[in-house]
């Protein structure tokens, strides 16, 4: 089969932990493909997994032996290789229960797992080697933060996974590597490509990111509904890639969903930040790859051009940070923020002040209307967070004295849940180090394994370590308000401009890297394209998220896919698991600024919306993009 160069058909079929637990057996049956691949690990998960183990529970994606308990038999009559990283902290333990799995079934697969990335044990020998584990946002060495990590795990890159289905085996199942390997890997055994094939093999690290996170790229989370004729589920993603690296994005016939330019548009920009994207196998330049609808449900993603990777690899470390404890407050009718002021100062000086707890987060969310055509649309929330090392501080003794407050504080008060229980949260610590610390594995069910080497790596200025800034980056301190140039389709002097939403033009979509939130905003035209570049600088960008002012944002430019890409450093705080946010993970933060107003020019909008909220010529600044 390595030899076979027609197109490899490669399948997800799971996006995260706790994704579709029938979408394998889907994708099996549902029409020819080559390799079956999940997605188990988003950035929290190690986290998630690591508690579960602390309880007893298996260190592993439990989720993923249901699914291949199901569907194995299919595959080895058909010939589909099965790759996961469900592996997580223990793929060795996950192996060994599908091999138990397997021979209870009567079949006999060959299975291998990889192993090199946990470096948990190993911090003390490392730092004593040089490194200094320091964070790549907050530049903070890690001995200065006096904390020890539950979790140490390296981004291990897709040769592995090469090398063990080479070896033969029908199930992989790999620990932390990139979610892009899933795709590469299984392209580059079988196409054959040799380790410096850097524009195929980022090529494959383009595929694998638009299909890592299931139906998100087949109309899952897409900006523009009424594109999506088809409303079902939908349908998992399979990338064809050819032997040149490029590949078609599609989708078994007769699924939900669509997959078109802006479906796939919209995940390539998905929880990235540069376009210069790094790897452990290569740097992939997001700002190269090329989309075209090459018929129903079929998108071409070619052109991308690659480099070698650095000499450091990613490392995602997790502490213990304490615990946490959320209660929420409805507040009804009127004097809205005099009730909140109440309740706020009230409920703490039952709990002797916020001062006495490591952090205290209040938010008042209004939700309410005057003259409210029912109860629930008079209604706010004041949700209030608290954080301590002392467990005991923000369990029930928070949550009983939050609940208390309802018979001895304003008018109408009542809680959204019970009195509810501390619970431990983590804290988000990315790194990089030299490579050379960490040897990957592959370790065959006959006992033998075989090393890993690491590729080629880059000299010069191109080995600029994971996380630096890249000099196109544009950040507040860098670019004047207002500073970016005119393009084709801004609206010049006179030209008729109508007050919308920043959605009625241009789709988003944002998403979570540790304590950075990212929003990709993208245009369906190359008109409305040179409009938002010349539009939305950073100062504009802020204007719309008042909330990210006095963090760094840094601003990119694909041009090729119509996009810019926005980094909010720290809006997320110290991580998902850390973060008070009520979106903690910024999913809606792309939906919340396309619904921020805007002036733009009447030409570029859709006919419906060119009369919504005019504003006649001469009496609004011709420079568009300024809020009220």
């Amino acid at each position: 089969m390595v030899g076979d160069r027609r197109p490899v058909r490669i399948a997800n079929c799971s996006g995260f932990y706790g994704d579709r637990l029938d979408a394998a057996r889907l994708m099996v049956d549902g029409g020819p493909i080559d390799v079956l691949t999940g997605d188990y690990l988003a950035e929290l998960t190690m986290l998630i997994l690591w508690k579960a183990r602390a309880r007893g529970g298996p260190g592993y994606a439990r989720t993923f032996v249901d699914q291949v308990t199901d569907v194995l038999g299919t595959c080895l009559q058909r010939g589909i290789r099965i790759v996961t990283n469900a592996g997580g902290l223990d793929p060795a333990g996950l192996a060994a229960t599908v091999a138990r799995t397997a021979a209870e079934q009567g079949l006999t697969p060959r299975i291998a797992h990889i192993t090199g990335d946990d470096l948990a044990g190993r911090l003390d020998e490392l730092t004593a080697a040089g490194e200094r584990f320091t964070h790549l946002d907050t530049g903070r060495d890690l001995a200065d933060a006096g904390v020890e990590p539950v979790t140490a795990n390296a981004y291990l890159g897709g040769w592995g996974i090469a090398a063990a289905l080479a070896g033969g085996a029908d199930v992989v199942v790999t620990p932390r590597v990139t979610d892009a390997s899933l795709v590469l890997g299984p392209a580059a055994w079988w196409h054959g490509w040799a380790r410096t094939d850097w524009d195929r093999l980022a090529g494959a690290v383009a595929a694998g990111h638009v299909i890592e996170c299931g139906p998100q790229a087949t109309g899952g989370n897409y900006a523009f509904l009424e594109e999506i004729t088809d409303a079902r589920y939908p349908g998992f993603p399979i990338a064809e890639v050819a032997a040149d690296g490029s590949s078609v994005i599609t989708k078994h016939p007769g699924t939900g969903g669509l997959v078109s330019v802006g479906t796939v548009t919209a995940q390539l920009l998905y929880e990235i930040a540069a376009p210069d994207y790094p790897g452990p196998d290569v740097t992939a330049h997001f700002d190269t790859a090329r989309l075209v609808q090459r018929g129903p449900d079929r998108v071409s993603l070619a052109g991308t051009r690659g480099s070698p990777p650095t000499n450091r690899l990613k490392v995602v470390l997790n502490y213990l940070g304490g615990y946490r404890n959320t209660m929420t407050l409805v507040l009804t009718g009127l004097d809205i923020e005099r009730k909140a002021a109440w309740a706020r100062r009230e409920l703490f000086d039952l709990l002797g002040g916020e001062e006495s707890f490591d952090e205290v987060d209040v938010r008042l969310l209004r939700f309410d209307r005057p003259d409210a055509e029912s109860n629930a649309l008079a209604t706010a929330q004041l949700r209030i967070t608290v954080k301590d090392s002392d467990r005991a501080r923000v369990g029930r003794a928070f949550s009983n004295a939050t609940q208390s407050l309802v018979l001895g504080s304003y008018a109408g008060v009542h809680t959204t849940t019970t009195p509810t229980a501390e619970s431990a949260y983590g804290v988000y610590w990315p790194v990089t180090i030299d490579r050379r610390a960490v040897e990957q594995r592959v370790v065959f069910d006959d006992g033998t394994s075989a090393a890993i080497t690491h590729s080629p790596a880059a000299t010069g200025p191109a080995a600029a370590p994971i996380g630096t800034v890249p000099a196109h980056a544009e950040e507040p301190a860098h670019e004047p308000a207002h500073a970016a140039a005119p393009a084709v389709g801004a609206a010049g002097g006179g030209a008729r401009t109508v007050r919308v939403p920043l959605g009625r033009l241009v789709g988003a979509r944002s998403g979570d890297k540790g304590g950075n939130a990212n929003v990709g905003l993208w245009a369906r035209d190359d008109a409305t394209f040179g409009w938002l570049r010349s539009t939305l600088s950073v100062e504009r960008f802020l204007d719309l998220l008042p909330e990210a002012r006095g963090l760094p944002v840094r601003r990119y430019e694909l041009a090729n896919l119509r996009a810019l890409n926005f980094v909010v450093v720290g809006l997320l705080g110290e991580g998902v698991a850390a973060s008070t946010r009520p979106d903690p993970q910024a999913k809606g933060l792309g939906e919340y600024l396309r619904s921020r107003h805007i002036d733009a020019p009447a030409h570029l909008l859709p006919a419906e919306h060119r009369s919504t909220g005019d504003v006649p010529a001469g009496t609004a600044p011709a420079d568009t993009g300024q809020l009220r």
